[in-house]
């Protein structure tokens, strides 16, 4: 397979699952851009397998064996996501690890179990969620990724902590509650007034909770900002406020996560990269 058709699918893969992505990496010139739909193709895979595969245990293990051997210089050169993969790695200083770091996050996941403390949910986010800006950052800003390293891991937490913040309904329906407990208790929310899925007042503390430490941490990301090139500043700015706003979006609707999912409109989107 030749690697512009490898780039084609992967960009293929981002523009139907992530319009926001899509949409805001864009900006970025035609290699860096090219590199990040490599790389969202991976990820994209690792979440489908725990998600969506009938014996997703396996299948991530053969998932990351398959990693392995890639990054030993075999991988099918038919598969579009390995090819246009190994154009990247030879084109930019990758960091391996990030990307091992990402599928022990995934497999987290498929042995999930109750966070007691924000803490305890702060190593997850960082595995499933810092761990991808740690993947980007040698694409985005050769050569600063020690003074981006501590931003890119910030905008990981707050992009994770507002999935959370909006999945809570449809966790739910899988059997998963991801607000720690040791925030449920401090606004006396128990388990089963989510599952009654009343948007109460202690629900609402709960979620303004983690919803103020998302915003911190959007905050600290965009300190840094300036040390990204230009070309790279306004996609990862652009993703980080679009990102923030699904904070704002809720809080119109009334925090009612429980039987709807909150996305932002294009025109909010347009008017925020606008502005940059």
């Amino acid at each position: 397979m030749e690697v512009r058709q490898a780039y084609d699918y992967c960009e293929k893969v981002i523009a139907a699952n992530s319009k926001s992505f899509y949409k805001t990496f864009s900006l970025l010139p035609k290699e860096k851009r090219k590199a990040v739909w490599a790389v969202y193709a991976f990820c994209r895979l690792a979440d489908d397998i725990v998600d969506e595969g009938d014996n997703p245990v396996e299948e991530l293990a053969k998932f990351e064996q398959e990693f392995q051997q890639f990054l030993k210089g075999q991988h099918n050169p038919e598969n579009p996501m390995w090819v246009a993969l190994a154009d990247v790695f030879q084109t930019f200083d990758m960091d391996a690890d990030a990307f091992s770091c990402l599928l022990r996050g995934q497999a987290m996941d498929l042995s999930f179990s109750r966070y007691e403390t924000v803490e305890d949910l702060l190593d997850y986010c960082y595995h499933v969620a810092s761990s991808v800006g740690l993947m980007l950052l040698p694409i985005l800003a050769p050569g600063k990724t020690a003074v981006l390293k501590e931003g890119a891991v910030s905008l990981g937490y707050a992009m994770q902590l507002t999935n959370i913040l909006r999945d809570v309904g449809e966790d739910l329906k899988i059997g998963r509650i991801y607000l720690p407990n040791e925030v449920l208790h401090k606004y006396s929310l128990a388990d089963a007034d989510l599952h009654n899925g009343q948007v109460s007042g202690e629900f609402v503390e709960v979620w303004e909770d983690l919803a103020k430490q998302a915003e911190q941490y959007y905050e600290q990301a965009f300190e840094t900002i300036h040390e990204y090139p230009l070309s790279s500043r306004i996609a990862v700015k652009g993703a980080g406020l679009v990102y923030r706003e699904i904070l704002s979006a809720i809080r119109d609707k009334r925090y009612n996560v429980f039987k709807e999912k909150h996305f932002v409109s294009d025109e909010s989107k347009q008017a925020i990269l606008a502005c940059l």
